[in-house]
């Protein structure tokens, strides 16, 4: 693989950690906000599953429904099909408690489980990867 694909994965798998990152600081910190740690959770999911789609050479649109994501993945790995639940809990975070609504905040245990949901994609994600990108990532 080039360097500049293995480049490309690593700067999508980067940011999916510092979603994750963000989100625990959020749900965890003094005064937490859980609605935007939840929406990172989101993020961080997304941003993983492009990674994967970047290193398979398929490309994606500018979407945030983590299904038709999943979906672009099985041909690929039948495996990605056990993400559907994670998709139908955690896309509706990418807009569910962004703007003023009835429900300002997720609950505390909605955070815990999304957080969950999101390093495990993250992990399943990174298992994937190949030695090259998993080595960039370490330096």
């Amino acid at each position: 693989m080039d360097e500049a694909k293995v480049h490309e994965i690593w700067q999508w798998l980067i940011k999916a950690k510092h979603d994750i990152g963000s989100a625990k600081r959020l749900a965890a910190g003094e005064e937490p906000f859980f609605d935007t740690a939840v929406y990172h959770c989101q993020q961080a999911v997304e941003k993983a599953l492009k990674a994967y789609l970047t290193l398979k050479d398929t490309p994606f649109q500018k979407v945030h429904d983590l299904s038709a994501l999943i979906e672009q993945c099985i041909p690929f790995d039948s495996t990605f099909d056990g993400l559907r639940n994670v998709a139908e809990v955690l896309t509706p975070y990418a807009t569910a408690f962004r703007y003023p609504g009835d429900v300002l905040e997720p609950d505390p245990s909605d955070v815990a489980e999304a957080i969950r949901m999101a390093e495990y994609v993250i992990d399943f994600v990174y298992q994937r990867m190949p030695a090259e990108v998993k080595n960039s990532m370490k330096s």
